[in-house]
């Protein structure tokens, strides 16, 4: 019978028979053991609860077995954080990484909490989002040759890790879409310019709206940052006003939702007087307004690629890809 206490290498050595040099190495998936083994040492540990000393694995290795992320609030986009964090734990499965979460506030670039990170070595890797074209987050982990994949790109000459949407694909198709079914003056609504993503939305949206030769109008007022309420308020405004936008291409559901209670302001019905084009990440919006038609970014597909990209970084896998591009996913109904 095993003694009670803390479960140790020796603990799962004494259960299942194997050197504990053995066992040290199936836990840490080394290829040279077979699979077999590994099953089994890993299966004992999960049973015993065993848990490695991180601080003894830090001064042997170097390393600390940990993943950080800095995590946005992304209130525009609905089940962002739960979303992605699935997608990271899916990646992370049966390896020996853990996840740390830092907030990341919206309204900065958080480098300090990054070189936090970083200088103390507190992580092995790191993972964040809202990128701007010359991040010093990035910046900086180019210049300290630190493990990171980004959720979006930059305009920096060095090439580095990223997982990232295709936004000019849907604003494009977003805005496409709204010429199709006879709208004249399309709008969209952006992120703040700071972030790459929005100049992308803007050359998909710029683009589409040229080709079809209509009006078009981007608000200066309102941000995908900004309350529901206020693009509510916004909304509503401008629909009472001479040459009101009759389309809209949306970042988000909460956009999407903010439009059209404004637009219902004024007495104006979706798919009559105006349509909506709307970038989904949950079934939320299908749900309660089926007449928007959406475009599907998959959040947690996203999560779980960072984490593969992100781990062949820190192995210094070269020959895996560290430059994802996922392309947009929709499927519009013949007018």
């Amino acid at each position: 019978m095993r003694k009670s206490g803390k479960p140790t290498l020796r603990t799962i050595s004494e259960i299942t028979g194997f050197a504990v040099t053995t066992v040290s190495r199936a836990l840490g998936n080394a290829p040279q053991i077979s699979l077999e083994t590994r099953e089994r040492v890993h299966a004992v540990a999960a049973q015993i609860g065993y848990l490695p000393d991180r601080a003894a694995q830090r001064l042997k290795t170097g390393k600390t077995n940990v993943i950080g992320i800095l995590l946005d609030p992304h209130e525009e986009i609905l089940g962002y954080g739960i979303s992605i964090m699935h997608g990271l734990a899916k990646a992370l499965k049966d390896t020996a990484y853990h996840l740390i979460v830092t907030p990341n506030f919206i309204n900065g670039s958080n480098v300090e909490a990054v070189r936090y990170l970083v200088r103390n070595g507190m992580v092995d890797g790191l993972l964040f989002s809202r990128t701007e074209p010359f991040d010093p987050r990035v910046r900086l982990l180019l210049e300290s040759g630190f493990p990171f994949v980004t959720h979006g790109r930059t305009e920096f000459m060095v090439d580095h890790p990223f997982v990232d949407y295709d936004n000019f694909s849907f604003a494009y198709e977003a805005t496409k879409r709204l010429v199709e079914r006879g709208r004249r003056k399309p709008m969209i609504i952006l992120p703040p310019r700071r972030l790459t993503f929005s100049q992308h939305l803007l050359h998909g949206f710029m683009t589409a709206v040229r080709e079809a030769g209509v009006d078009y109008e981007v608000p200066e007022e309102i941000d995908l940052d900004c309350p529901v309420e206020q693009i509510r308020d916004y909304m509503s405004r401008r629909a009472a006003q001479p040459g009101s936008p009759d389309g809209f291409a949306c970042g988000g559901e909460v956009s999407a939702l903010a439009t059209i209670t404004g637009m219902g302001d004024n007495g104006l019905t979706l798919g009559v007087e105006y349509d909506v084009v709307a970038k989904r990440t949950s079934k939320l919006l299908s749900q309660i307004q089926p007449k928007v038609e959406t475009i599907y970014e998959d959040l947690t597909d996203t999560g779980e690629r960072m984490g593969h990209v992100l781990l062949a970084c820190i192995a210094g896998d070269q020959a895996a890809e560290k430059q994802v591009l996922l392309k947009p996913e929709f499927s519009f109904e013949k007018l």
